[in-house]
């Protein structure tokens, strides 16, 4: 088996994802880059990665489904590369009031945001043999009531707490933590005049650019003497009533 150690990523075909997927690569990890339907984008952000010299495996699944999980582990232990990092950054965001969310997108929210990464986390512990890391991407909402967005608010607080837990589950050998961004790329579900409103009433007056959020995964690889705990970096936000 090689020793170029494996990250996996999920949701990494855009976004944050992908920001993380370049933060692992540049310290020289080999990459297995999860998506569920951004295929033409993941193969666009497998092909940027390999311009650093490092393998990119990519592969599809629906976290939603434990057994698209399993068969996602079922492709790393194919790879000859020990995983040692996990980053669970797949998730989505339903809208919606608390008296009328769907029992459909409650589900959704839960299953991908929460449910998921405990499930992949379950299974990448089995293959962190030697030692690894699990990052949770959570948000600075998890500490917030976020009324229109009940769902994600509460799979985010979850995460957080799903952190701690298997932080003390998985040591020594394995250490959890998460990475709460703050205002860093519009959602679909927010409309410019309140993107534009939520960066003005920032301590920092902007919104974080995508390495000073990836700076955080490089922070807790290098610092391996952190677990359990949520990296917060969201320009003040948690400083708001």
């Amino acid at each position: 088996m090689s020793e170029q150690p494996l990250a996996l990523v999920t949701g990494a075909a855009h976004r944050l994802g992908k920001a993380f997927v370049f933060a692992l690569a540049r310290k020289g990890y080999a990459i297995l880059l999860h998506y569920r339907h951004s295929d033409v984008q993941a193969d666009r952000t497998a092909t940027e990665i390999r311009t650093l010299g490092v393998p990119v495996f990519v592969s599809q699944a629906d976290l939603t489904d434990p057994k698209q999980i399993s068969s996602l582990f079922a492709a790393v232990d194919k790879i000859k590369h020990p995983l040692k990092v996990l980053v669970n950054s797949a998730a989505i965001m339903p809208a919606g009031e608390a008296r009328t969310l769907s029992v459909k997108d409650w589900d959704a929210a839960l299953d991908l945001n929460l449910r998921a990464p405990f499930l992949c986390a379950q299974a990448a512990a089995k293959r962190m043999t030697d030692g690894g890391l699990i990052v949770n991407v959570t948000d600075v909402g998890a500490q917030k009531a976020w009324s229109r967005y009940p769902s994600y608010t509460v799979s985010k607080a979850g995460l957080e707490a799903l952190t701690k837990i298997l932080a003390r589950a998985f040591a020594p050998t394995i250490r959890v933590n998460a990475i709460a961004p703050g205002l860093v790329l519009q959602s679909d579900v927010i409309s410019p005049e309140e993107w534009a409103r939520l960066i003005n009433r920032l301590p920092l007056k902007r919104t974080a650019k995508i390495e000073e959020i990836a700076s955080a995964l490089d922070f807790l690889l290098d610092n391996q003497y952190i677990t359990g705990q949520t990296v917060v970096v969201d320009g003040g936000y948690s400083l708001l009533g």
